[in-house]
């Protein structure tokens, strides 16, 4: 069952829309009560905007006076637990009828023959599904290589089939909105492998020939792709498996996109969105200087105007806070004390490797991995030259030399009772543990690490140094 959004995040609202309205006639069978819903998608995710009472005839005009934006849009049904597909564009009056035994076959359309078209080809798909069925029956049931190659020719024609089915219709009405949508689902045809200067075959050129063509027929200056899966979808597979896994890739490629999507606001909103959110929830260390980048680049500077100043201003605030820590800087300096009262500056702590470890005496997660770091501590890093600073956020000073003397941590116990360093906002400490790795220079070279992570990202960077025997 979809899950349907009913708010919509004003990060989406078109104002630049048609003055005619929209006006959907829907008669769906045996449904004599409740309202059908009127949804679109948004990426892959779901939204509902609009709603209309069934009445006692089976009949729901579902309408506004204003044109929505084209996309792929759904019909919901009264419980929210089913409902079928349809394409608005620029006609959006019309009138549906269905029939929930089977959507795909029983729905018929008046007034709307992209409508038609749409259902034509999703009753064509049924049909060949029974040849996807036995190419994954014959898939199975191989066993020699000859058989293999058979299953292999049975899925080429079937896709080709399909591929010059949407051809078809994109070849009669190229400006449609399903001709674009299928345009946007092409892969790249990539030629035979060329031979390199010593007569070998370019392996590589697969790989350079398809990312260079990924986006060929995909149009970015058509904002009606934005209310359709495919786009987001597209864009997961291109950062996924095409680009390299790196920032400074990631943001040259981000940058490539929106620069692109500008010609339509409605692509060039989602794209931006889409990679701000992402690379802020990025699950690659490091990747927060795309989100950073991103927010300098065109929140800061304006490019946003849909946004409101409480909105913006929230988004800046975090990359702001994500700012001053990201991987290759400098650590920014800390002037801290210890539990007698004396000075203690990160930058005068001489170290291989400094592990900075914000932590709370009274927090339950530090409880479990405190003990954890200064285990391995104790085995291990303090031979490879790491000296570990524990700063303490929370709880008292009695808690906390408490805590230090019965677990005997033999680390560089700070803390900062005023508050002067500002350590919250310079290393976007917002819970604990929080756990930072530094090079003699005290660059920051890793960040937010389990114990595991820390362990074997100090052995590798052990296999780097050029002084390993």
């Amino acid at each position: 069952m979809r899950k349907f959004i009913v708010l919509i995040c004003s990060l989406f609202c078109c104002n630049a829309l048609l003055a005619q309205g929209y006006n959907i006639s829907v008669q769906v069978k045996n449904y004599k009560n409740g309202y059908f819903y009127l949804g679109h998608y948004m990426g892959k995710q779901t939204y509902l905007v609009d709603s209309a009472l069934v009445d006692a005839n089976g009949n729901a005009v579902i309408k506004g006076t204003k044109a929505l934006p084209g996309g792929i849009y759904m019909i919901v049904m009264p419980k929210k637990d089913r409902y079928f597909e349809i394409l608005l564009d620029k006609q959006q009056t019309f009138s549906v009828s269905n029939d929930t035994a089977d959507f795909i076959h029983h729905a018929t359309f008046k007034n709307s023959p992209e409508n038609e078209t749409f259902y034509a080809y999703n009753k064509y798909l049924f049909t060949e599904s029974k040849a996807s069925e036995k190419v994954k029956t014959d898939y199975a049931a191989a066993k020699t290589p000859a058989d293999t190659a058979n299953v292999r020719n049975e899925q080429e024609a079937l896709t080709q089939r399909i591929q010059d089915y949407r051809n078809n219709i994109i070849a009669k009405n190229p400006q449609s909105l399903l001709a674009s949508i299928f345009k946007g689902m092409r892969e790249p045809a990539v030629p035979p492998m060329p031979k390199k200067a010593d007569g070998t075959l370019d392996s590589t050129y697969p790989y350079r020939y398809y990312k260079a063509h990924y986006w060929d027929d995909f149009n970015l200056s058509d904002g009606r792709l934005v209310r359709t899966p495919i786009l987001e979808t597209r864009l997961e597979k291109y950062f996924k498996t095409l680009v390299q896994i790196h920032p400074d890739s990631v943001i040259a490629e981000c940058d490539m996109l929106i620069s692109k999507a500008k010609k339509d606001r409605e692509m060039y909103k989602y794209i931006l969105w889409w990679c701000t959110y992402t690379y802020e929830q990025s699950q690659y260390m490091g990747f927060d200087a795309v989100f950073v980048h991103l927010v300098e680049k065109y929140y800061v500077s304006g490019q946003t105007e849909w946004l409101t100043e409480e909105q913006k201003n929230k988004i800046i605030s975090r990359a702001y806070a994500m700012a001053p820590n990201l991987i290759g800087q400098p650590a920014a300096p800390l002037v801290l004390q210890d539990p007698a009262g004396k000075p203690i500056s990160l930058y005068k702590i001489p170290s291989k490797y400094t592990v900075l470890v914000f932590w709370d005496p009274t927090c339950g997660h530090c409880k479990t991995e405190i003990p954890r770091i200064d285990s391995a501590y104790n085995a291990s890093w303090k031979k490879r030259g790491v000296t570990i600073l524990g700063i303490k956020t929370e709880g008292t000073k009695e808690e906390w030399t408490q805590y230090i003397a019965e677990h005997k941590l033999q680390w560089v116990n700070a803390w900062d009772p005023q508050y002067t360093s500002n350590y919250r906002r310079l290393y976007d400490v917002y819970s604990t543990p929080v756990v930072y790795l530094l090079d003699e220079k005290k660059k920051i070279v890793a960040k937010r690490l389990g114990v595991e992570q820390l362990d074997g990202f100090l052995t590798h960077l052990e296999s780097l140094s050029p002084n390993k025997k």
